[in-house]
């Protein structure tokens, strides 16, 4: 979970994506907290702040929109982020990358036989 978070390559899974949403949510509430509590009121440092979070966020969402099949581009319909976490990605490797949940059971996989010692 979260390898290469800052990238818009590949697919990730539902759950990656809503601790993300959370993430980012938090850390826009405590940055606007700490600013209204040292009566900083400039958006545009605070926009500055912002930038790595919002980074986060839309490269998430892009890797979130390749597991269900679209282009990254698909987050910006209006509601389209309630698709993104409760939409089921598709099976199966796609255009964008492997299925990330058949990555998870592969590593497994790798590691119990790793362990049993058969290679």
């Amino acid at each position: 979970m979260f390898k290469e978070p800052f990238s818009f390559n590949g697919r990730i899974r539902r759950l990656e994506y809503g601790i993300t949403y959370i993430i980012t949510v938090s850390y826009a509430f405590l940055l606007d907290a700490i600013f209204e509590t040292y009566g900083l009121s400039s958006d545009k440092v605070l926009l500055l702040f912002m930038l790595p979070a919002i980074w986060l966020f839309l490269a998430q969402g892009a890797k979130r929109c390749h597991d269900l099949g679209n282009d990254g581009l698909f987050q910006f319909i209006p509601f389209y982020i309630f698709w993104l976490i409760f939409a089921v990605g598709k099976n199966g490797r796609n255009k964008y990358g492997d299925d990330p949940k058949m990555g998870d059971k592969e590593e497994k996989e790798v590691e119990i036989s790793d362990l049993i010692g058969n290679k």
